[in-house]
């Protein structure tokens, strides 16, 4: 296995160049703030964004927590990828990253000065200083599950080069420290959006309660409703979770797991 490392102060787009980095060098697995990404799949490890402090976020990233740090260590051993690049915000860092991890010693040292313009790195420092914004090299559906709740805008990129179109997509989030305040919804919330989307389905009689189970996974709903004489009660139950599981999540950014349309009766 060969190690490479990508290091630069906070801030610097370092995340935002990685993909482009790994096509260059035929990497196929990264490590980024406390997750180990193979390939376009999140195959272990914690998000240092999701953390709510910047303190408890750096202990993520450099793989303190013994249990956290054993499950990429052993996914990384099951995979075993040929190359791999490791992120981190200077030599020292990206160096106690691989110690930890059990990885080999590290190849090369790329410097994020070395991959980008002066004028690139600002705009990074602005989107990152201003708006509190940072790039996951991973796309939006794989991290769903880890940022329920958080903002989260897929970014996605088509590049042409030698007469042939490449695509990625990077996910750009805005983690909890970043934020003066938590994001919280209450329940009633998710209720008055289910309510008003049950309206737009034709059949849905009355929407009598709706139950929502908060996990930091995501949301559970259940729907209890009733449904209009002569309808076909499977096609509107299945009209009203589809509609419902798209736009609160939509809505609200929270991972929806299931929802559960529990039919109590026909009028």
């Amino acid at each position: 296995m060969k190690v490479f490392a990508l290091y630069g102060k906070s801030g610097t787009g370092k995340s935002y160049q990685a993909m482009n980095l790994c096509k260059e060098l035929d990497i196929e697995a990264i490590i980024d703030d406390g997750l180990f990404i193979y390939g376009n799949r999140v195959e272990a490890g914690i998000s240092a964004k999701r953390q709510k402090t910047k303190i408890r976020a750096i202990k993520t990233a450099l793989f303190v927590d013994g249990e956290h740090c054993n499950e990429v260590k052993e996914k990384i051993k099951e995979i075993n990828p040929a190359k791999i690049l490791i992120i981190g915000t200077s030599s020292d860092m990206v160096k106690k990253i691989a110690s930890r991890l059990e990885l080999p010693e590290i190849e090369k040292f790329i410097s994020i000065d070395e991959i980008t313009t002066p004028s690139e790195r600002e705009i990074a420092r602005k989107y990152r200083n201003e708006m509190g914004k940072h790039v996951i090299p991973a796309p939006t559906f794989q991290i769903k599950r880890q940022f329920s709740g958080y903002i989260l805008d897929p970014l996605k990129i088509f590049r042409r080069i030698g007469g042939k179109t490449s695509y990625s997509e990077k996910t750009v989030v805005r983690p909890t420290y970043s934020y003066l305040g938590d994001y919280d919804l209450s329940d009633k919330v998710i209720a008055d959006i289910v309510g008003y989307i049950a309206r737009e389905v034709d059949g849905v009689e009355k929407v009598l309660r709706v139950y929502t189970d908060n996990s930091p996974d995501g949301v559970h709903i259940t729907i209890m409703i009733l449904i209009a004489y002569g309808k076909v009660l499977f096609d509107v139950a299945k009209e009203l979770q589809q509609k419902v599981a798209k736009q609160v999540e939509y809505m609200t950014a929270f991972n929806i797991m299931a929802v559960d349309i529990d039919i109590r009766g026909i009028k």
